[in-house]
């Protein structure tokens, strides 16, 4: 018995996350990507300070917050 209802339940579980589908748009992805390959060449850099930036998630930051600006599917900020 026990078997049957953790197999419910782990079914259950795949079913809702694959109705979600994905969570970033392929224009979300080429807008990091973009900002990404910037800071790795030192170009990047940030809002009004303009200073360079060099953190990796700051400029996931910066690409996820110019897609959004552009429409691209991204979540919403927390």
């Amino acid at each position: 018995m026990a078997t049957k209802k953790a197999a419910k339940k782990s079914t259950a579980k795949k079913a809702a996350r694959k109705s979600s589908g994905k969570k970033y748009g392929s224009a979300a992805d080429k807008e990091v990507k973009r900002e990404m390959h910037e800071m790795k060449r030192g170009k990047l850099k940030s809002g009004r300070s303009g200073k360079k930036v060099t953190s990796r998630k700051q400029a996931i930051a910066i690409g996820l917050s110019k897609a959004r600006k552009k429409g691209a599917k991204v979540p919403k900020k927390k």
